[in-house]
C-alpha cells in the first residue's frame, strides 16, 4: 500500500490531542524491548487498531500500541512494535509511523532493534550504537511517487545518524559499566536467519551486526530532516568455529534481559 500525505495527516491529527505542548522524543522498540517501558509514567496507551489507517502487528515480541508519557525529564512518544518486510508489508507500511511521528512535529527519533553480533569482541547482551548502515533489503522506501511535501528526491545519506547521541551514549555505558559497541548495521529481508557464508559475506562488506529492520525508517526519517539514533541489542554472536542454533525465541530472551541496562541508559541520557 502507498500511504499518501493526506493519510499520514489524519493519523496525526488523531493522535495530536493526547500531546502536550512540550518537545517530544520519539522512540521505535525492537524485539524484546518491551522491558523498557516500566521506565515510562505513562499518560495514554492507544492500540494501533484504534489508529487511522495503521494496520497490526503480527510478531511476537512486538505490542501493537502508541505510548505516550514522560521518561525521565523528557517527554516521549514510543511506537512499542513495528512492520517488517518479511510480514508481507511494503516499504510504505512499514515507515509511515516514521511519516506521522515528523507531522506531529517531533524532530528527534531513536531506533532500536535486536541484531546478531558479526565481530568475535562482541557479547550476547551487549548493545551496539549504530553509526552507519548497509541496505541490503531487496526495495528502497523512496522508492515509487515522490511527493516533494515529505522531503527532496535524493536524499543525502552521509550522516544519518546522530554523532552527538553517539558520544553521550558512549560515555554514559562506560559509567554504568555496560558493555557497548559503535558500528555499522547491515538491514535485510529475512525471516529466514543468516547462513554460515552469509554472515561471513557481511563481516567482510563492513558490517557489525545485520538485522531485519530500521534502516527503512532511519531512510525516510532522513529524508524528512530528522534527527536519528540507532542502538541495537546483540541478541546472537556469529562464530564460524562453533555453530549454535539461534532461535526466535532465544533473541527475545537475551533482548529482554539486556533490555534493563538499556533502559537504564536511555533514562540517564533522557534526565
Amino acid at each position: 500500500m502507498n500511504y499518501t500525505y493526506e493519510q499520514a495527516e489524519e493519523t496525526a491529527a488523531f493522535i495530536n490531542p493526547y500531546l502536550e505542548d512540550e518537545a517530544y522524543l520519539a522512540i521505535t522498540l525492537g524485539s524484546g524491548f518491551d522491558a523498557c517501558l516500566g521506565q515510562v509514567k505513562m499518560t495514554y496507551s492507544i492500540p494501533y487498531s484504534e489508529l487511522p489507517h495503521f494496520p497490526v502487528t503480527s510478531v511476537m515480541g512486538h505490542q501493537g500500541i502508541l505510548h505516550i508519557g514522560k521518561w525521565a525529564k523528557k517527554h516521549v512518544l514510543i511506537w512499542s512494535g513495528r512492520f517488517h518486510y518479511y510480514e508481507g508489508h511494503s516499504m510504505q507500511t512499514i515507515t509511515f509511523p516514521v511519516r506521522v511521528t515528523k507531522l506531529l512535529g517531533i524532530h528527534d527519533l531513536l531506533l532500536t532493534n535486536a541484531a546478531g553480533g558479526l565481530l568475535e569482541s562482541m557479547q550476547p547482551g551487549s548493545l551496539m550504537f549504530i553509526r552507519d548502515h548497509i541496505n541490503y533489503q531487496p526495495e528502497n522506501p523512496l522508492r515509487g511517487p515522490h511527493d516533494s511535501r515529505w522531503g527532496p528526491r535524493f536524499p543525502d545519506m552521509n550522516h544519518v545518524y546522530d554523532s552527538e547521541w553517539i558520544t553521550s551514549w558512549s560515555h554514559l555505558a562506560k559509567l554504568l559499566n555496560i558493555p557497548y559497541h559503535i558500528g555499522v548495521y547491515l538491514g535485510l529481508q529475512g525471516p529466514s536467519l543468516e547462513t554460515p557464508a552469509e554472515y561471513s559475506w557481511f563481516h567482510q562488506a563492513g558490517a557489525h551486526a545485520v538485522g531485519m529492520s530500521t534502516v527503512p525508517e532511519a531512510i525516510v526519517a532522513r529524508q524528512m530532516g530528522m534527527r536519528i539514533g540507532g542502538i541495537s541489542i546483540i541478541s546472537n554472536v556469529f562464530n564460524p568455529y562453533e555453530l549454535t542454533e539461534t532461535t526466535h525465541e532465544g533473541v527475545l530472551q537475551v533482548v529482554h534481559t539486556a533490555a534493563d541496562r538499556t533502559a537504564r541508559l536511555i533514562s540517564e541520557w533522557l534526565g
